[in-house]
């Protein structure tokens, strides 16, 4: 094993806190794995990883080394793929909502797939808060605010957020034509997996932001069940346009407030500070941003040709 995949092994071993799992990661036998650590340290003369029966830990070299490492894979692939025409290639961990994950990456992975065959592919489905370095996962893709600040983040959309609530619902409750009028109106509660409450309702009053929590009688922490919830006639929503189209498009929930409609919600795509933009991660984060263009520009051609039939 030349020197830069020895780097290469060296630094999924620190990731990953384990042989084991770096060698699952890499292809390759764990006893190569060992080998190529054992090698390393004795080139260098030094010990680069602190091992005990639970984990592996970098000692205050092995996390110098690690960095220095990081930076020249990180350059020579840089350098590969512009001077031999090289596309990227290797392993591609992400993290993403599901229901992000439904409605635009999926529909338009098949595309980047082609485009760049030498990446393999893993699909982490979630929104929990993720140890990216530990697990092994190159970049996860999150809506809201990045609060981690050990985290870059690159904004690659805004989400149009609506008001909603089904037909049922609007003829027990009444359809109301401002915030003002919701005091005798119940809400789903979705619940925060960072806080443990419900989200308000967020409303845009003359270029402010207002926030109301109504009563609930459920609450939920899924986002299809909210909108399933929603549509049973069991209080208002608050959810991305993308995510309930279908149902306003069918009449199964219906818009309302629109004079006065929530913020717009960012989606970022969000990697350590501790590792340089690998290619295949740069391409990814690229065509990502792509398909959510794509994806909204074929959602407003289709609203415009909703209002064209429906007319004045």
């Amino acid at each position: 094993m030349d020197t830069l995949d020895s780097m290469r092994v060296f630094a999924r071993v620190v990731e990953r806190r384990s042989f084991t799992l770096a060698s699952q990661d890499l292809g390759l036998p764990r006893s190569t794995v060992t080998e190529a650590i054992q090698h390393i340290e004795k080139r260098l003369g030094v010990r680069l990883l602190q091992r005990t029966t639970r984990h592996v830990s970098a000692t205050l070299d092995g996390e110098a080394y690690y960095r220095r490492c990081l930076a020249i894979i990180a350059d020579i692939e840089d350098a590969e793929a512009a001077f031999s025409g090289i596309k990227p290639y290797g392993l591609l961990k992400i993290d993403v909502h599901g229901t992000l994950m439904r409605h635009f990456i999926l529909p338009a992975l098949p595309d980047f797939l082609a485009a760049y065959p030498d990446i393999k592919l893993h699909l982490g489905e979630g929104d929990r808060l993720v140890d990216l370095i530990r697990e092994g996962v190159d970049c996860v893709v999150r809506v809201g605010e990045p609060r981690d600040s050990a985290m870059i983040g690159r904004r690659i959309a805004m989400l149009e957020e609506v008001t909603c609530a089904s037909p049922g619902y609007l003829a027990i409750y009444g359809t109301p034509v401002s915030p003002d009028d919701l005091s005798s109106h119940r809400m789903i509660g979705f619940v925060s997996s960072t806080t443990g409450n419900f989200f308000p309702l967020e409303f845009t009053v003359d270029g402010k932001l207002r926030h109301l929590t109504l009563t609930a009688a459920i609450s939920v922490t899924g986002a299809e069940t909210n909108v399933a919830l929603a549509k049973l006639g069991l209080g208002l929503i608050q959810v991305p346009r993308y995510h309930v189209e279908a149902d306003l498009a069918s009449g199964a929930l219906v818009e309302i407030l629109t004079e006065t409609p929530p913020s717009p919600t960012p989606v970022s795509v969000l990697y350590p500070h501790s590792r340089q933009l690998s290619p295949r991660v740069r391409v990814f984060i690229d065509w990502l941003s792509g398909a959510f263009a794509a994806r909204f520009e074929r959602s407003a051609a289709v609203q415009s040709s909703a209002r064209a039939k429906i007319g004045p």
